[in-house]
């Protein structure tokens, strides 16, 4: 079964994907936009991904504060996911992001990649870490 993981950002959308078994996440693209309120194009490109990739499910990374609690970025990934559910029939799930995008940081300043070209690909790491986190878990069970 292939699952989609996207890491839902105010002016960006990383996407990853895993391999057909479930046990890796890839990169596969960041989604732009150029108003946080315009999700039209958004939409639509994660409907293409999820047909050419022919996903059966997306993992949607929750930004919960360090405190557990959900705030204003969480209810508007809520609405995100309820939105995506309409648009794709397709189930998500929720997942736990605290510090991916730190994590990802961390993975491209230590793979040598510049502070300014960073920001270009951080969200799509990012993607990649929620959804391999998802799959983890899915091996532990």
């Amino acid at each position: 079964m292939r699952i989609m993981g996207l890491d839902y950002g105010s002016r960006t959308v990383g996407v990853a994907v895993c391999d057909p078994l479930g046990i890796t996440a890839q990169g596969i693209e960041t989604i732009t936009r150029e108003d946080e309120n315009k999700l039209r194009k958004t939409f639509r490109r994660i409907e293409e991904l999820a047909e050419q990739y022919q996903v059966e499910k997306i993992v949607l990374g929750y930004p919960k504060n360090m405190n557990n609690s959900a705030g204003e970025r969480a209810e508007k990934t809520e609405e995100f996911m309820a939105a995506l559910e309409r648009r794709t029939g397709l189930p998500v799930v929720l997942w736990d992001e605290r510090l991916t995008t730190v994590a990802a940081n961390r993975v491209l300043m230590e793979s040598g990649v510049r502070r300014e070209n960073r920001k270009d690909v951080i969200d799509k790491i990012a993607a990649v870490l929620i959804l391999q986190g998802y799959l983890d878990s899915l091996q532990e069970k």
